[in-house]
């Protein structure tokens, strides 16, 4: 039906009418806003990245200040996440902790967490497609048996590859000792993750491979391609072509004296939010953030909220956000990680021996042809159903599950958006978004991607946030006699 003159200017004015209502509710709610002294950070996501921050913000903020986070799914945690399967939970994200990551292990002693570790060696071998080119002894029941089995196999490990191992661990504990000076207390907030890198030595690290900095490090040949190539796999579901930073975390990440929450990593977040005493919105998806004057309008479908400043505590690579006005992020590929957790038993066949001398760990070479990334025990319940979780870089199907698995009668399948695809040189998007107050804690992930990273990257932003918002009563960051973690 053709539209009158009359009816068309009519439209026209109720358009602008509209349009105009809207301009006026934003600018009475920004004035509304400024009106009250506290001033509100809005923190969208409420993994560890998210989660640090509000809890770094509250102990570094002279005055009050308001925090909200919003999450977009029903539970908090992030990456840190658990699986049920047959009335057994298992970690499905983030898994283990390093005993040097200081922020995760000073949380867990605030929040008053328990820590779980496996003091018993598993059993691995490293499978080509074909074969186990390399493989360890699983030990027995009894603490003899354990400690002859240990002896063994690190007489084995050393035997394989000399003193290269030597050479790794000392480019992993260099790289953790600079690592370690990001903690104290006394550090400024730094403007970008450059800044940041190269006040501890470690920005050269995120623009060599890690291939190419372990062999100028004088590590052999064949420790890269087999022990290295596979902690990479396991790790970060990449090889050693990956940068050198996200690379020595990785191989920090195999080290001894590894740790987690009982019941689950996720509790670090959940309990530093409610340490904080920062509002929560689950299954609150932000779908924009537009600045309006000196503040922001988060749009999402339940309504909007307005703060003075925003932190993006979740990757933006893969996230549909609109930004207005627009904001430039580096392009940066997520590489998903395919998890899949199995109640069965593995086919013996398949791998070409016994069940009974089947490693615990499965770990693989790097080769197109070879389906999976890694196959770990995670349960025994008795010699012929056991609990497992694979790491692939692809869905696994039910035929190729068939063709692992001899028997299998439960499978819960994640798709991961886990970390970047790192590639040297990296790149890194500013930490402030805007040059105003829009934050993104993800940046660091450019350089590594881990529990403790977001945390550090957290600190950062805290520091820096707080530097820069100056009003309200809201001062340079000095921390407010609350202890940081030690690392001498």
């Amino acid at each position: 039906m053709m539209v009158g003159f009359p009816q068309l200017l009519i439209d026209m004015l109720e358009v602008k009418v509209v349009r105009m209502w809207g301009v006026l509710v934003m600018v009475l709610v920004v004035a509304v806003g400024l009106c009250d002294g506290e001033r509100e950070v809005c923190v969208v996501g409420s993994g560890m990245g998210g989660a640090s921050v509000a809890y770094f913000l509250r102990e570094y903020a002279v005055e009050p200040v308001q925090i909200s986070i919003f999450e977009e799914g029903g539970k908090v945690g992030g990456r840190m996440a658990v699986v049920e399967l047959e009335g057994d939970t298992f970690e499905a994200g983030g898994s283990v902790i390093h005993p040097k990551n200081l922020h995760a292990v000073r949380f867990a002693e605030l929040l008053g967490l328990n820590r779980t570790s496996d003091d018993d060696e598993e059993s691995f071998g490293i499978w080509d497609g074909t074969r186990f080119v390399f493989q360890t002894a699983r030990a027995g029941d009894s603490a003899f048996s354990k400690t002859i089995t240990q002896i063994m196999n690190t007489v084995s490990v050393l035997w394989r590859y000399g003193i290269s191992l030597w050479r790794m661990q000392n480019y992993v504990n260099g790289m953790l000792d600079k690592f370690l000076k990001l903690y104290g207390k006394d550090r400024p907030a730094f403007d970008s993750v450059e800044e940041m890198l190269k006040s501890v030595d470690l920005y050269n690290d995120t623009q060599y491979t890690l291939e190419e900095l372990l062999l100028n490090a004088g590590l052999s040949r064949l420790l890269i391609d087999e022990l290295i190539t596979i902690t990479m796999r396991i790790n970060y579901g990449q090889n050693v072509s990956i940068s050198g930073l996200a690379g020595g975390v990785s191989l920090a990440g195999a080290q001894g004296g590894l740790w987690a929450v009982v019941g689950g990593n996720w509790q670090l977040a959940d309990g530093l939010i409610r340490h904080t005493n920062a509002s929560l919105s689950l299954n609150h998806k932000v779908l924009s953030v537009t600045a309006v004057g000196d503040r922001y309008m988060l749009g999402s479908e339940g309504g909007t909220t307005t703060c003075d400043a925003v932190v993006i505590a979740t990757s933006l690579d893969e996230s549909k956000i609109i930004f207005t006005p627009s904001v430039k992020i580096l392009e940066r590929q997520m590489q998903h990680t395919y998890t899949t957790f199995v109640r069965g038993l593995l086919n013996s066949d398949y791998f070409g021996s016994t069940n009974e001398d089947i490693p615990e760990l499965v770990a693989t070479m790097e080769d197109p042809a070879i389906p999976f990334s890694s196959i770990s025990v995670l349960k025994e319940y008795n010699t012929t159903d056991k609990a497992y979780k694979v790491f692939s870089r692809a869905p696994l199907s039910d035929e190729l599950l068939g063709r692992l698995f001899s028997t299998y009668r439960s499978t819960i399948r994640i798709d991961w958006a886990a970390y970047p695809h790192y590639t040297a040189p990296e790149k890194f998007s500013p930490y402030v978004l805007d040059g105003n107050h829009l934050y993104y804690i993800n940046t660091f992930e450019s350089a590594a991607s881990a529990i403790e990273t977001a945390a550090v990257s957290a600190q950062n932003v805290a520091r820096l946030l707080l530097s820069r918002l100056s009003e309200g009563g809201l001062r340079t960051a000095t921390p407010k006699g609350v202890s940081e973690p030690r690392s001498e």
